[in-house]
């Protein structure tokens, strides 16, 4: 039981070191950086009250994001010739 005792506390420690040191800090910037690209393909700075301004934005999200990989796909293929 001492033992244990003795674990938790020094994994508190550990837990506060690395807390105070910033390692702990890339985790609510990563969520910050996926909620801003959720909004961004979802169009949540659109017109909410236009619902064709709304579904445009997201249909050319999405397409420009295809465009997007189906062009580094090509890029790729033609270094690796």
């Amino acid at each position: 039981m001492k033992d244990d005792d003795e674990t938790v506390r020094e994994a508190r420690r550990t837990l506060d070191r690395i807390g105070e040191e910033g390692g702990l800090s890339a985790t609510p910037v990563m969520k910050s950086a996926a909620g801003s690209v959720r909004d961004h393909f979802t169009a949540e700075d659109a017109d909410k009250t236009d619902p064709t301004e709304v579904w445009g934005t997201r249909i050319a999200r999405v397409l420009a994001l295809v465009a997007f990989v189906g062009l580094i796909w090509f890029l790729f293929g033609q270094l690796s010739q």
